[in-house]
């Protein structure tokens, strides 16, 4: 098979593969339908052949012969990628098609979830060209305002489908275009998704609400300014807090993704220190214990969970309350060299924060209990980034005379590193 020979011209002049839907240009090459639509829509609209000016919105014909004979010889040489040389080609979308769903979807009627499910299929379908023309003839605005009159209605009819595609063509849209009829619209956007994830847990389809509504905000916050993050409302932390405690809890079957989302969220606003306040009132750090504790999560998952503690327990506030978890330094300590190098570096970060601000004598005894002072003493022989090692040090120094009678601890152990 390896020394079987391709034509040249089965060969898209982009990705140097077998092409599977060939389409012919108006100078006269053809390429593969895919390659030479993200090339358009990415590059300076020029033939990268010939180099000649194309427009990007210019018909590709479908070039049925070359694509027959690329069969054929797949079949006679049994390359794999025959399957996907069979699917039929299909027919290029225009920009028309999808203005006619935006028109149809600004008229109230009972047909818009047709015409939601049609943008959410063209959403799904990750190709460049489609995006293209879902942001130049304002399906994202569109959606905005259909996501607003939701709300704004306490309509949930077509809410899904809304969330679902404009999660889907955000990042694209944000990052190709400024349209200042969104930002200004920002705030009572987020109020929508705000209420979204406060629908209540009996009706049909609420799990994959909350779980779309956390992709697109997570989408909008990543994208926000320190102006947009410093107006953000408690009302918001508290849907999603919520949405961790009953995932904590097992009483929704948001699935991994939403979690995730939503502790990015978390993580990309904790910064500020007015949503620290929120977050810290909202009793969020025991709600990530909680997670972590009874959520069966990933290694990026608790990364996040880690991420998120370090800048909470950078104020006195976020300190006291993972203190008041009976199971805070516990499950901190019994993470360290399990999971991730990420992990065990927030981990000791955690832990110097309260032995050099918080170390009362009942905290430094419960370290003791549970064994995070013989972790720390195991880190620094263990293969740790010398900047953990050396907050490890810190930590054993600082409170040396405190532990070095333990019987917890060997004292051989503790004088080398105290």
């Amino acid at each position: 098979m390896e020394n079987v020979e391709i034509p040249e011209y089965f060969i898209c002049p982009i990705s140097l593969q077998i092409m599977k839907d060939p389409v012919t240009i108006v100078t006269g090459i053809t390429y593969d339908r895919d390659s030479i639509e993200r090339w358009l829509t990415n590059s300076n609209a020029i033939c990268p052949v010939t180099k000649l000016h194309v427009s990007r919105d210019s018909n590709l014909t479908a070039n049925h012969t070359l694509r027959r004979l690329i069969q054929l010889w797949c079949v006679s040489n049994g390359f794999n990628v025959v399957d996907q040389v069979l699917t039929p080609t299909k027919p290029p979308l225009s920009k028309c098609y999808i203005l006619n769903l935006v028109l149809d979807l600004s008229v109230p009627r009972t047909e818009n979830i047709k015409t939601l499910e049609k943008l959410e299929m063209l959403a799904k379908e990750n190709n460049e060209r489609n995006k293209t023309y879902m942001v130049e003839v304002g399906v994202h605005e569109a959606l905005v305002n259909f996501l607003i009159q939701c709300y704004m209605k306490c309509d949930t009819n077509g809410l899904e489908k809304a969330l679902s595609t404009l999660s889907l063509i955000w990042d694209y849209f944000s990052s190709c275009h400024e349209n200042n009829k969104v930002e200004n619209r920002k705030e009572i956007l987020i109020d929508s998704i705000t209420w979204a994830l406060g629908l209540d847990r009996d009706m049909q389809n609420h799990a994959m609400i909350k779980s779309h509504a956390m992709s697109l905000l997570r989408s909008i916050i990543g994208k926000a300014n320190s102006s947009t993050l410093d107006r953000l409302k408690p009302q918001l932390f508290e849907k999603i807090i919520r949405v961790l405690r009953e995932s904590s809890s097992n009483t929704t079957i948001i699935a991994q993704k939403g979690v995730d989302n939503a502790l990015h969220i978390i993580l990309n606003t904790s910064h500020s220190g007015k949503n620290r306040n929120i977050m810290i009132q909202s009793r969020v750090i025991f709600e990530l214990i909680e997670l972590e504790l009874n959520f069966s999560s990933n290694k990026k998952t608790k990364e996040l969970i880690f991420e998120i503690l370090f800048n909470l327990c950078s104020c006195a506030d976020g300190r006291a309350q993972f203190l008041s978890h009976a199971a805070g330094i516990a499950m901190i300590t019994k993470r360290i060299l399990k999971v991730s190098p990420i992990v065990d570096e927030k981990a000791i970060m955690i832990l110097c924060l309260i032995t050099k601000y918080s170390a009362t004598s009942g905290v430094l005894q419960e370290m003791l209990k549970v064994k995070s002072v013989s972790k720390i003493c195991t880190m620094i022989q263990a293969n740790c980034a010398s900047h953990v090692k050396d907050k490890a040090r810190e930590i054993l120094r600082n409170h040396f005379d405190v532990w070095k009678n333990s019987p917890c601890v060997e004292v051989a152990t503790l004088t080398r590193y105290g």
